[in-house]
């Protein structure tokens, strides 16, 4: 892996761990495509680099981190569901994680259900800014959907807000902040997992130290502007866009192309 690869790779995660168009599909298309995605290193990279879009997430609603103990007993009720049961079916997502196929069904499908969820949730909203326990916990039993390869956590996460009867920006925002602790947790036992192989050399720490900066960077432009953007239009253009990557991906399975799933 190259600087190049790094910087695109790095840019394609700030881009989309916090939107709902799963973050896994792209990766597989994109690291298949630079001809690194059955380098070793490049699994470790993809791992390593979601810190930085997790700390962008920190850095724009850090007032909301500071605001109360309240506020961390409804992130640790809303990550327990996906937190116990990812444990208990670690055996089963990682026989899921190798399936390519599945994330890409995941795509089209989940794609099919955003093209409706503007319809579905098109009542009077209201604006929330910590949910209740009960709230709480009931999103993240959404985001347990996201176990499923190519589901994507943030589009799971944000429908169970709306269910709660948030509006637009109020599910999207507790989606990224349920992503921190989410994404830390899930982030920290890969990285345990890869640093058990082997540790990566001074040159590829200097790749990751890169990536981890585009990241963060890309993460602040991806988040300010999907807030605004599903506020104002909804979230029908991230259905038509999930259904196009799934399709990309069954086109380049059925013309024989060997895919690795990251």
């Amino acid at each position: 892996m190259n600087y190049w690869h790094a910087l695109l790779l790095a840019i394609v995660e700030g881009l989309t761990e916090f939107l709902p168009v799963s973050s896994t599909g792209h990766m597989v298309i994109v690291a298949n495509l630079l001809g690194i995605g059955q380098l070793p290193f490049t699994e470790t990279y993809i791992t390593s680099i979601q810190l930085g879009a997790i700390l962008s997430v920190v850095a724009l609603y850090w007032r909301r981190f500071l605001q109360s103990v309240d506020f961390y007993v409804k992130l640790l009720v809303a990550f327990l569901p996906f937190g116990v049961l990812g444990f208990l079916l670690k055996d089963v997502i990682e026989e899921l994680l190798k399936s390519v196929t599945v994330v890409a069904i995941s795509l089209v499908v989940g794609g099919i259900i955003l093209l409706f969820v503007d319809r579905w949730f098109s009542g009077p909203r209201k604006e929330v800014t910590t949910p209740s326990l009960m709230q709480a916990f009931k999103i993240g039993l959404f985001q347990c959907i996201a176990l499923v390869p190519g589901v994507s956590r943030s589009a799971a996460t944000i429908i169970g807000g709306l269910t709660q009867g948030f509006d637009r920006r109020s599910a999207a925002d507790f989606s990224f902040l349920l992503a921190v602790p989410t994404m830390f947790v899930i982030t920290a036992y890969q990285l345990y997992k890869t640093y058990k192989v082997s540790a990566p050399g001074a040159d590829d720490l200097k790749l990751l130290l890169f990536g981890n900066v585009i990241a963060f960077a890309v993460g602040l432009l991806a988040v300010k502007s999907f807030v605004n953007f599903v506020s104002r239009f909804g979230f029908r253009a991230f259905g038509f866009y999930r259904i196009i990557v799934g399709l990309v991906i069954l086109v380049m399975i059925g013309l024989g192309i060997n895919l690795k799933l990251i």
